[in-house]
């Protein structure tokens, strides 16, 4: 396997967590200002849980760049990880409840 597409499988599950995450945002039905603090938790949540995973991308990318190629050791390790990111979405509704 080419490590591109490792790379793209991997944006891809991060960007599905992140799509998840954001699901969970709900829209006030009131449009004033005072309507946002009951979701306030959760938008903090989601924030800290955003930017997290936007580490986590970029520490990924970098370290891919160094890569010269791809055995079943590196694939195993990588779903590894993207196992437990795909938790965040479980650990941001946790964190955002009150």
């Amino acid at each position: 396997m080419s490590k591109s597409r490792l790379e793209a499988f991997s944006d891809g599950v991060i960007a599905i967590i992140i799509t998840i995450m954001v699901l969970e945002l709900r829209v006030p039905h009131d449009a004033s200002w005072n309507a946002l603090a009951p979701i306030r938790a959760v938008f903090f949540s989601y924030a800290f849980s955003f930017i997290f995973l936007g580490i986590y991308w970029s520490n990924h990318h970098h370290l891919l760049q160094v890569v010269e190629h791809v055995n079943g050791r590196v694939l195993w390790a990588n779903l590894h990880l993207l196992f437990w990111l795909s938790l965040t979405p479980f650990v941001h509704r946790l964190d955002g409840r009150k």
